[in-house]
């Protein structure tokens, strides 16, 4: 590193990060701090560690911020860092306004149906995510970054939604998603909602992963923006002060009439993504008291979703296939964005078998769902995770809900016949289309998949959906929407000939 006597430039803000190191705190004041900062602005880091001499520079470039200047007085050292290149005759703005979206339709002004709205057999529904227009995207960064305001932000997302629910009414579906438009990724978004939490860029968790280099080329070989997407990062005991998802539940309630489902991430899920040793346990001895408060954290948030109205609330624990699918001594993975170090899977199972009845117990069973894939971060089926539903069926019979929404287009899932141990009683949401292929199923095709499922559940036990949602990380959709819209048209169009030969109404 080339020292400079002093800074040529004058910082737009400067903050005096002592000793921390990148891995332990200090790329979370970075992030603090230079979020809010137009691109090209000036961010001065002052430290009086030695090891931010060779881990700064490093992150600089995996960031695509730029390393200015840097000064040494003593043990002192002081960086210059700009916020994206550094263009010092660049006059600095502020952020070009967004668009205003398009409504395709008014919000209804009469109040929601009163409880939650039955869901009939056959009914067809995505499964969460919906790809993101552009402007929303724009806008959700600028809300990450604090340069737009959450009341501005609401609204752009509710036109989002808007039109999301038109084009599932389009396709005819049964049951209605928010597309989670709201959200910068299905999982990690409660990041944003909870106390003591922070969201920041995967590229700044490098210095937590064994082998930063080859965890940087996995990334990019996974079609991963890790620039993009964000992680949560726990500084303190995490609190609930505000909905995580009730407010997406009654905004969509103003727009449609239909019954509506809300997917959460599930508790499993969640103690993997936000447990990271060197800065999870600054505020938790262990991942086990992190995970207790995220059950406490969920059980309030889904009993607050039933109270509202929602028809049914779904739990995503995809990790769970990872933990049987890969290697027991591959440590971390990307998986659906959860980093962090796992035991044995037996080990792993009972964990999550554990959080999952805690979570879930006591409540209404009809209006409890799990969903479960094997990856949906890329297009390209060949890195996905393969295997069959067989080592979690001890789990998937012990927790007590009443719908598993399940991959099964794919080949990777394995065989149907498997599912016939799932508890009598409950729903199979049975995925009939590859999201991440362009091509659209045909309705036969769809039908003769369906059938294959009817001859061993019944057309009582049947609901219709994709494998997975179309857009899971905000940054990095599946799917087109219009690819998406003909999908769900196409199972719509399954479930009325299914209907119809089995006198379903």
């Amino acid at each position: 590193m080339d020292w400079a006597t002093q800074h040529s430039h004058t910082p737009k803000v400067s903050f005096d990060g002592g000793d921390l190191t990148c891995g332990n705190g200090l790329l979370l004041l970075i992030r603090k701090h230079i979020d809010p900062l137009n691109p090209s602005e000036l961010l001065e880091i002052r430290s009086t560690d030695a090891t931010v001499e060779v881990e700064l520079p490093a992150w600089c470039r995996l960031t695509k911020n730029e390393l200015v200047s840097a000064t040494r007085q003593g043990n002192l050292r002081s960086f210059l860092i700009s916020k994206g290149p550094f263009l010092p005759a660049q006059k600095q703005t502020e952020p070009v306004p967004l668009k205003a979206a398009t409504q395709p339709s008014p919000s209804r002004t009469t109040p929601p149906p009163k409880g939650p709205q039955p869901i009939p057999p056959l009914s067809v529904m995505g499964i969460g995510s919906w790809p993101r227009p552009r402007w929303l995207l724009e806008a959700l960064h600028n809300r990450l970054s604090n340069r737009l305001s959450e009341e501005q932000f609401q609204q752009y997302a509710d036109d989002a939604v808007r039109l999301v629910v038109a084009a599932q009414e389009r396709a005819g579906v049964d049951v209605i998603t928010d597309g989670e438009q709201r959200r910068d990724n299905y999982a990690s978004f409660v990041g944003n909602r909870l106390d003591n939490c922070q969201l920041i860029p995967i590229t700044d968790l490098l210095p937590y992963v064994d082998d930063p280099e080859h965890f940087a080329r996995e990334l990019e070989s996974l079609d991963v923006p890790a620039e993009q997407v964000r992680h949560p990062a726990v500084f303190g005991r995490i609190e609930r002060n505000r909905p995580l998802t009730v407010h997406e539940l009654t905004r969509l309630q103003r727009i449609t009439e239909k019954p509506i489902k809300i997917a959460l991430p599930g508790p499993y899920l969640l103690t993997r993504t936000m447990w990271l040793e060197c800065v999870s346990d600054r505020a938790y001895p262990n991942r086990e008291e992190l995970a207790a408060d995220l059950v406490t954290v969920l059980r309030d948030e889904i009993e607050a979703l039933l109270n509202a109205g929602t028809s049914l609330v779904q739990l995503d624990e995809p990790v769970l296939t990872e933990v049987v699918f890969t290697r027991p001594t591959s440590g971390r993975t990307f998986m659906c964005g959860a980093l962090g170090e796992k035991r044995p899977p037996e080990q792993e199972l009972a964990f999550a078998q554990h959080l999952l009845s805690q979570t879930l117990k006591g409540f209404p069973q009809e209006r409890l769902a799990l969903h479960i894939c094997r990856g949906n971060w890329t297009k390209d089926e060949r890195v996905a995770l393969t295997g069959p539903y067989t080592p979690l069926l001890g789990l998937l019979q012990a927790i007590p809900v009443g719908t598993y929404f399940l991959e099964m287009a794919t080949p990777r899932a394995g065989e149907l016949d498997v599912l016939k141990e799932l508890p009598a009683n409950s729903r199979i949401g049975l995925g009939v289309v590859n999201q991440k292929e362009d091509r659209v199923e045909t309705v036969e095709e769809i039908v003769q998949k369906a059938e294959k499922a009817l001859a061993i559940f019944g057309p009582e036990r049947l609901l219709l959906n994709p494998d997975c949602g179309f857009a899971t990380f905000a940054d990095n959709p599946i799917a087109s929407a219009e690819i998406a819209e003909a999908k769900l048209a196409n199972i719509v169009e399954a479930a009325k000939i299914l209907r119809s030969r089995y006198s379903i109404s």
